[in-house]
C-alpha cells in the first residue's frame, strides 16, 4: 500500500553525521491497512556507534526509496520508543509512545473530511496497542492543527490537554471557529489541561520533553551543551515580526537517550532569528519536524544549519507542493 499523501522524509547527507553514539537505532513500518496512512519507527538503545551509524543510514535510505521493506518493530518493545508520523494530508499528527506506555499526540490535523484525521491517529494508537491518548499537545490553534481535536475526544480516551494559552489570532474566522470549539471541549471538564511555559518539563514517563517555545515567548538560557555562537547569524536580518497564530507556536524539545527530537510547530522565522541568535540555545538535533511544513516563513538558515538534523519530517500533502520546493532548492542544498 502506498501512502495517500506526500510524507516526506529528508536524509540531510552524510557530512552531517556526527561520530559517536548519538540517538538509536531506528526500525520502521507502515499500517498494512489499505484504510488508513501512517509511519511508524521504534527507537531503541544499542551499544555500538558503528553500528548505529551503518543502521541509522541504512533505514533512511529505505524510508526514502523502497517504504515497503522496512522491518515491523518489536511489539510492545521494554526498550522502545515508538514514534508514528500520521499522514494526516498536509496537518500535523505525530504520536510517541514511550518505554512505559504513555502517549503524547502533538496536534490532531483537520476537521471535517468524514473524521479522516482522527479515525488515522486512532487506528494507528491501536497498531501501537493503546487505547487513550494520554497527553494531547495543541502547538497553536491553526485548522490544520488543533481542527481535529474534538473529533478525536468522541473517539478515544484523552486524558490531559496541552496548549500555549488563549488564541491570539481573533481576527482570522476559522482560526477562532477552531478555538471556541477546542475551548468547548475543555469547558467539558472531561480533560486535566497544561498552559506550557518556555523551560518547562512536560509530565510524560520515559521521555524528556522540554519547551522550547510558547504563546510568543522563547527559553532564555542555553539548554545543557548548547549556547555556542551561531555563524548563520553574522548573514540574517531579523526578519519582520509575524502577527498570526504561528509564532505562538508551542514548540518542543523531546529526548530518549541521546535520540533528541525538535518540533516547534508553525514557529516562524522571526521567533527563529530570536531564538538562535547570537547563540544556539538547541544545540543539536537527530529528527527535525520541519517547521510549519517546511513552507518558506520557517526553517530560516540560522535555525537548520545551527541543529544540523540527520533527517527532517515534512509533514505534506498535495496542496502543499511549496513546502516540496522549499526543502529541494533551499534547505538541502545549504546543508
Amino acid at each position: 500500500m502506498r501512502l495517500k499523501t506526500v510524507r516526506e522524509i529528508i536524509f540531510l547527507g552524510a557530512r552531517h553525521a556526527r561520530p559517536g553514539p548519538r540517538g538509536a537505532v531506528p526500525t520502521g513500518t507502515r499500517t498494512s491497512d489499505s484504510t488508513f496512512s501512517f509511519l511508524a519507527w521504534s527507537w531503541s538503545q544499542w551499544p555500538s556507534a558503528f553500528c548505529h551509524r551503518c543502521a541509522l543510514t541504512l533505514i533512511l535510505f529505505c524510508a526514502l526509496w523502497a517504504l515497503p521493506t522496512l522491518a515491523q518493530p518489536p511489539a510492545n518493545s521494554a526498550k522502545s520508543l515508538q514514534i508514528y508520523f500520521i499522514d494526516v494530508e498536509g496537518g500535523q499528527a505525530t504520536l510517541f509512545v514511550t518505554p512505559e506506555g504513555q502517549s503524547l499526540l502533538i496536534d490532531a490535523g483537520w476537521p471535517g473530511n468524514n473524521n479522516r484525521d482522527a479515525d488515522r491517529i486512532v487506528a494507528a494508537a491501536h497498531d501501537v496497542g493503546i487505547d487513550k491518548i494520554d497527553f494531547a499537545l495543541i502547538t497553536h490553534y491553526h485548522d490544520d492543527h488543533v481542527g481535529g481535536a474534538p473529533q478525536l475526544a468522541a473517539k478515544i480516551p484523552i486524558g490531559t490537554f496541552i496548549d500555549h494559552g488563549e488564541n491570539r489570532e481573533t481576527s482570522d474566522a476559522i482560526t477562532q471557529k477552531d478555538w471556541l470549539a477546542y475551548k468547548q471541549l475543555l469547558a467539558t471538564g472531561k480533560y486535566k489541561r497544561i498552559i506550557a511555559k518556555p523551560g518547562d518539563s512536560l509530565p510524560i514517563k520515559g521521555i524528556r520533553v522540554e519547551v522550547i517555545s510558547s504563546d510568543g515567548a522563547l527559553i532564555e538560557k542555553a539548554l545543557p551543551g548548547a549556547g555556542q555562537p551561531n555563524p548563520a547569524c553574522a548573514s540574517s536580518a531579523p526578519p519582520p515580526a509575524d502577527k498570526t497564530e504561528n509564532p505562538r507556536s508551542l514548540g518542543t524539545l523531546i529526548t530518549f537517550g541521546r535520540l533528541k527530537t525538535l518540533d516547534l510547530g508553525d514557529l516562524t522565522a522571526d521567533k527563529e532569528h530570536e531564538l538562535m541568535c547570537p547563540l544556539n540555545k538547541i544545540g543539536t538535533v537527530d529528527i527535525y519536524i520541519a517547521s510549519h511544513h517546511g513552507f518558506n516563513q520557517s526553517g530560516s538558515a540560522v535555525l537548520v544549519h545551527a541543529v544540523a538534523p540527520r533527517v527532517a519530517i515534512v509533514d505534506n500533502g498535495a496542496k502543499r507542493v511549496v513546502a516540496r520546493r522549499h526543502w529541494t532548492l533551499s534547505s538541502l542544498r545549504q546543508i
